[in-house]
């Protein structure tokens, strides 16, 4: 079929001035509002972020602050001070059961030696142990010239 025209009548165009001035005002609009919104998402982000690091620090200031009440019951720093200083109170004789090394030849602990824990040393006593270490240890060869 051939397609007919008249003559003086222009054809439309495809879109009009309107449609046009539309979709540039729509995507102005895009352009405007996104900036804005992605930075409203990623703020959203970093507070839920800073509300989680308060609660974290809410627990920890919580239970710091059930220790510090333990602290200030005497009969629980009578307990500590013996347990990891092992101090003793006055009229007391503190005991500390070491056992001695196995003599050389003898067969390795059986398992349930291996089970049970070993006795802690004191703090004090680690600390000569190494002094006397170091002071045992051999001097350095002095390199010949």
């Amino acid at each position: 079929m051939a397609k007919w025209r008249i003559p003086g009548l222009a054809a439309r165009p495809r879109f009009t001035s309107r449609a046009t001035v539309l979709v540039l005002v729509l995507c102005s609009l895009v352009a405007i509002l996104a900036y804005p919104a992605r930075q409203y998402i990623a703020q959203r982000g970093e507070i839920a972020d800073q509300r989680a690091k308060a609660e974290h620090a809410r627990r920890q200031v919580d239970e710091l602050s059930r220790e510090k009440a333990r602290w200030q019951d005497p009969e629980y720093v009578k307990a500590q001070a013996r347990e990891r200083l092992h101090y003793a109170l006055p009229g007391e004789t503190p005991f500390v059961s070491v056992s001695p090394p196995p003599p050389p030849g003898a067969k390795a602990p059986s398992a349930d030696a291996a089970a049970r824990p070993k006795a802690v040393k004191p703090w004090y006593a680690g600390l000569w142990d190494s002094v006397d270490a170091a002071d045992a240890a051999p001097p350095a060869p002095q390199p010949v010239p």
